[in-house]
């Protein structure tokens, strides 16, 4: 099936050509470990999660090397360790075990590479050597920076003029350097810092810029050619385009990456996240409300991948109502042989449109609605089957069983508290039982009383 992608350097939809059937290349940009992972990093490592279940289906897995990189050296890194008091190893090993935490509970695909930045120093150096050689870079004031007035094309990928970039980048205050958007690639240790936040180097110890570890590590694993570079719209300038610059100028010929692929950034209730508004949420603070991984990666996927998505807590629960309505619908069905072979082709078309996974998210729903209004056992066993391989298919673990209350909630716990609020209506004592209905409401669990005096409850 053709897959087609909007490629942010052309600035089109194009369909997606590889340039090796034999071996799909794709990079993307991991986190930077020096703080718990917020549901913006979410966003994007389940959009480009999606695009790798999709080039798994058409071209096989051994046949798709996915790259995500871990930056494990980085100013902020060196700040938090020294303000928790804490070493810069203990730090990364930390946060980076929390991401991969994170991204096992979003039910996210393991790339076949995470290549981390420290292990990589002497393949940044090897390319800063290229540039200084052929006269892209240049030393001053003990620093190695990227001369962008030696590529010509450097506004391509981001569409804006130079001045429109400069305004509210920040950038090394140097004198020394030529202009002011010319771009570190190697900086020396500062005064008084651990020395296991530096490396050696032709130039002292230092340590590199943020934007040559990319450069390295997508070398080191894809060569100096690949099929497809993803991160959040918020890369595209400086890092993307840097990126490409000194990339391209070190390998000359090369196209680095032929299709360069954005997601759209997550507000909060409408707003930038950031600590002093108090309203930045990270995945670790969803795993201690309870909230199933599942609810997140819908919620995640609910807009277009290239779109804005804001968090709220009625788009969350928007998302665990419509999961919910999912289990209600196939909840009496026995779906035993449910698999990818049952996918219909109008679901893979939307994914293939340029991941238009909110289309994808309403055919499923639709598949529940059918299963409501039919009246026919094989029909609505068909329609089951196709809802469950489609949300299996976008990485949702939606269970066949008949029993997937018993999954979400402690369910002997819930028939007792039914039973102690029967036993207090009985007894007239009016304050227990509303009692009991708050405390499972606050569970999620509402309670509806039937003419014959049963009471039955459901998982919102």
């Amino acid at each position: 099936m053709k897959l087609f992608l909007h490629n942010t350097l052309t600035r089109n939809k194009e369909e997606f050509k590889p340039l090796d059937c034999k071996l799909v290349k794709m990079y993307v940009c991991g986190p930077t470990v020096y703080d718990s992972p917020h549901i913006g990093n979410a966003r994007a490592m389940v959009v480009y999660d999606i695009l790798y279940r999709l080039l798994i289906h058409n071209f096989g897995k051994e046949c798709v090397q996915y790259v995500r990189n871990i930056t494990d050296v980085d100013d902020k890194i060196i700040e938090r360790a020294s303000s928790r008091k804490i070493s810069i190893a203990d730090l990364t090993a930390e946060v980076t075990k929390e991401f991969h935490s994170n991204i096992k509970y979003l039910g996210c695909l393991t790339p076949n590479v995470e290549p981390t930045a420290t292990s990589h120093i002497d393949d940044m150096i090897m390319i800063i050597k290229k540039l200084l050689a052929s006269n892209n870079a240049y030393i001053a004031n003990q620093h190695v920076y990227f001369d962008v007035s030696t590529y010509p094309e450097y506004t391509k990928l981001s569409n804006r003029k130079f001045d429109e970039m400069l305004d509210g980048v920040r950038n090394e205050n140097d004198p020394s350097k030529k202009q002011p958007f010319d771009f570190v690639l190697w900086k020396p240790a500062n005064d008084n810092e651990a020395r296991s936040a530096n490396f050696d180097s032709p130039w002292g110890v230092g340590r590199p810029g943020w934007h040559i570890e990319c450069s390295a590590m997508s070398n080191k694993y894809l060569g100096a050619d690949f099929d497809i570079h993803g991160g959040g719209a918020d890369l595209i300038f400086p890092h993307h385009t840097n990126e490409i610059a000194q990339s391209k100028c070190a390998f000359p010929n090369s196209l680095h990456a032929k299709y360069w692929v954005h997601n759209g950034f997550l507000t909060c209730n409408g707003e930038k996240m950031s600590k002093s508004l108090n309203n930045f949420i990270t995945v670790h603070d969803l795993i201690d409300k309870k909230i199933k991984g599942d609810v997140v990666r819908l919620f995640l996927m609910s807009s277009h991948y290239r779109k804005p998505l804001d968090y709220n807590d009625k788009a969350l629960e928007d998302a665990q109502k419509m999961i919910d309505y999912w289990y209600r619908a196939i909840e009496y069905l026995d779906i035993t042989n449910a698999s990818t072979q049952d996918i219909p082709e109008e679901f893979l078309l939307a994914l293939f449109d340029d991941m238009n996974i909110s289309l994808a998210i309403k055919i499923i729903n639709d598949y529940a609605k059918l299963i409501f209004s039919s009246i026919d056992e094989k029909d609505k066993h068909l329609k089951a089957c196709r809802l469950i391989s489609c949300a299996n298919f976008i990485g949702l673990t939606m269970q066949s069983s008949k029993n997937w209350r018993s999954c979400e909630v402690n369910t002997s716990l819930i028939n007792k508290l039914i039973t102690d609020r029967g036993e207090a209506k009985l007894q007239k004592n009016w304050a227990r039982a509303d009692e009991i209905r708050k405390i499972l409401l606050e569970d999620g669990v509402t309670l509806e009383d039937q003419a014959n005096g049963t009471t039955i409850w459901k998982k919102l």
